[in-house]
């Protein structure tokens, strides 16, 4: 049996992340400008590298990548919303300035990446303010892209750094009927504007076997691309939500697309990433820090986004003493147990597990 060490692992991840950034360069010649940046960010990815492999020497384990939720609030209530299913509306959500400083205790350590969720991360808008001071970083940011207005994309027009994967399910016919009535159009013009106006700009589609073929259909990814669509992150649905299982793809889809994805890339000028299969091809999954860690609205620090359970908050830690939890090193040593689940995540389909251990269990 072939075993990846940890030393082989973090190198297969950093060159995938050098792989990523050079593709968005090539992706972003049409706009010279986000171009330089990309160029310019992966100087700064081998420089985080560095780093993170200096704290490594420390006994400390730095991801590279940083899953930030903001906030529980959201202005739509989509069907199988895993986030709603988790979690309930917390009385008090981190406050900006500890999101600051945690972005500067990110930059400290090393991490490169971070990703926005929530809720709707542009609910708390003050994030355009904390990002605009760390170029250095690339920010990506999950979004129903509903608040994007005229001034928001004023901003994104600035901050080459922070990219806004809005979510779509399809045509209207998908889109409307999981988020709502008159989503879709809007959408549309939002989508016109941020090409109109040279924002680098990429897309969330959640795949279910209702709307697999939709979402995979060159026509439709075409036309994704036409507006200036330059990500696509395909993500197979988790039935978190209960009565949902339903709308896991099939094997028979699941197994197409790789070959799916290779399609795409080859015909449009687009990257293209698939989840959790992408995970798989460098080592499997990611989470308690082995590739990423999470932070929940309330300041947790979680394996990810779908286990709300951790041993420590960060509104009484520094993010240098969190990542030493012991609950996350259990489950980065406990790797192997976390393969092969059939789609979506592989923390998830092991849930009670993962609760144990912050109650102490083996």
């Amino acid at each position: 049996m072939n075993i990846m060490t940890d030393i082989d692992f973090t190198k297969l991840l950093n060159n995938s992340l050098r792989i990523f950034y050079k593709a968005a360069v090539r992706t972003a010649l049409t706009n010279p400008s986000q171009a330089r940046f990309f160029i310019r960010t992966l100087n700064w990815q081998n420089k985080a590298a560095k780093i993170r492999a200096r704290w490594k020497m420390q006994g400390i384990h730095v991801p590279p990548i940083l899953v930030f939720s903001v906030t529980n609030q959201c202005n739509l209530h989509c069907q199988g919303c895993y986030h709603r299913a988790l979690r309930d509306p917390p009385s008090t959500e981190i406050s900006a300035d500890r999101m600051c400083q945690l972005v500067a205790e990110s930059k400290e350590l090393g991490i490169s990446f971070i990703v926005f969720g929530g809720g709707e991360p542009l609910m708390r808008k003050e994030i355009l303010d904390i990002t605009e001071n760390y170029p250095e970083i690339l920010f990506l940011m999950f979004t129903n892209g509903l608040l994007i207005d005229e001034g928001v994309i004023k901003r994104l027009k600035k901050q080459k750094n922070f990219v806004p994967l809005i979510s779509l399910e399809g045509f209207q016919g998908e889109t409307d009927g999981r988020r709502g009535a008159g989503v879709y159009k809007q959408l549309q013009k939002t989508l016109a504007d941020l090409k109109a106006n040279g924002v680098f700009w990429g897309t969330s589609l959640t795949l279910t076997r209702i709307n697999f073929s939709t979402a995979t259909d060159d026509k439709f990814i075409k036309g994704l691309v036409n507006l200036g669509c330059k990500l696509f992150m395909l993500v197979e649905y988790t039935p978190i939500k209960e009565g949902t299982k339903d709308w896991v793809i099939t094997e028979q889809q699941r197994a197409s697309l790789h070959t799916l994805r290779d399609s795409f890339r080859s015909k449009f000028s687009a990257m293209f990433i698939t989840l959790p299969a992408d995970e798989e091809e460098i080592g499997g999954c990611l989470s308690a820090g082995r590739g990423f860690v999470h932070i929940s609205a309330e300041g947790d620090l979680e394996p990810c986004p779908f286990i709300p359970y951790s041993d420590t908050n960060l509104n009484h830690a520094t993010l240098k003493q969190a990542l030493q939890s012991k609950f996350l090193e259990t489950i980065r040593n406990s790797h192997s147990q976390l393969h092969e689940t059939g789609g979506g995540c592989a923390l998830w389909a092991r849930r009670e597990w993962v609760q144990s251990l912050t109650k102490g269990d083996p």
